[in-house]
């Protein structure tokens, strides 16, 4: 019996590493693209006003 449990562990396994491989990766991509458009508006806004332009709503 304990070598069912060992096979079915095994067999597991993989799909979970690459789930949470997938989580992980997925996970800091959004993250990148919410701080790049941050740096992004942050940036706009300063041009704007050196331009003397309303700030975007």
């Amino acid at each position: 019996m304990d070598q069912y449990w060992v096979t079915a562990l095994l067999t597991i396994a993989p799909t979970v590493v690459i789930a949470t491989l997938f989580f992980w990766i997925l996970r800091n991509v959004l993250k990148f693209d919410r701080t790049e458009r941050r740096v992004y508006a942050k940036i706009e806004a300063e041009e704007r006003a050196k331009r003397g332009m309303a700030p975007r709503e």
